[in-house]
């Protein structure tokens, strides 16, 4: 039995709890109760706390920060770097993929900015972490952060499922500076 030293511990916090409750219960009930009720509050706020933090820090904490060509992309939780771009106008969600050769749009991102998927010819293959897939060599017509701007700028349309887009090294290639400060990544043209 590999956990009684565990369990012994559990059993000697619990009589250690339970006596000094039993104390000041004694003591003044009303009193007790209220501290009891109030710490129990306590807790219950310090536990709802933790688990609505990842939704509030979204809210709180940028995504981004560009400020003029510098970009800061502070990283996830999930250890990826994220930057949203405007593509011909419309603003495109992004991980930054630096295993990625191109700049990788998933089917709706590149309808989205308006491409023509029909008339798109998967005549590529990439290997991804999930097997090989179709590609369909594209132009994207104006890229946008900031004060930086790129036009005609060569990508491919995934034809499998990319949950989404991917900003690969073709496109970093452009920035004089592509770093790490912290847990944070700077591009900087």
């Amino acid at each position: 039995m590999e956990d009684w030293p565990r369990f012994a511990y559990l059993m000697l916090l619990l009589v250690a709890l339970g006596g000094y409750l039993i104390t000041e219960l004694r003591r003044d009930f009303g009193k007790s109760l209220r501290q009891m009720v109030a710490w129990g509050l306590i807790v219950l706020g310090l536990i709802a706390g933790y688990g609505l933090w990842q939704d509030v820090r979204s809210d709180i904490a940028p995504q981004q920060i560009v400020e003029g060509t510098r970009i800061e992309l502070p990283m996830a939780d999930d250890g990826h770097f994220y930057v949203t771009l405007d593509l011909n106008g419309e603003p495109v969600d992004f991980m930054v993929d630096t295993g990625a050769s191109d700049i990788a749009l998933n089917r709706s991102d590149a309808e989205r900015i308006g491409l023509e998927l029909d008339a798109l010819s998967y005549t590529g293959l990439a290997s991804t972490a999930n097997g090989t897939v179709s590609t369909a060599p594209v132009r994207i017509n104006l890229i946008q952060i900031g004060e930086i701007t790129d036009e005609n700028v060569r990508a491919d349309v995934v034809e499998g499922d990319l949950g989404i887009s991917l900003l690969g090294m073709s496109y970093l290639r452009r920035f004089t500076r592509v770093g790490f400060e912290g847990e944070t990544m700077v591009l900087e043209r």
